[in-house]
């Protein structure tokens, strides 16, 4: 009787440790995810900041090329006018 009650006091013993060790791990892993979720939304920021720095400067870079042509516009009329004017 006596061996039975030492048996049962180990069992739940090494049940109460793994089941301890398996919560750390648990506690370990959700922590984890905590940390990545913050990471995942710091890319997506990082991202979502970069996109509109592309956006602006695509959009900078088409103003400029129509400024150009505009001024291209213009010369090549000026030298057809010339020209023109010489014949």
């Amino acid at each position: 009787m006596e061996n039975a009650i030492t048996l049962n006091i180990v069992f739940g013993s090494l049940i109460s440790m793994l089941l301890a060790i398996v919560a750390y791990f648990i506690k370990q892993l959700h922590s984890d995810f905590k940390n990545m979720e913050k990471d995942l939304t710091e890319v997506k920021t990082m991202a979502l900041l970069i996109k509109t720095e592309f956006k602006s400067s695509y959009n900078m870079l088409n103003q400029k090329v129509d400024y150009l042509e505009h001024r291209v516009n213009i010369i090549e009329q000026n030298n057809l006018k010339h020209s023109g004017n010489e014949k």
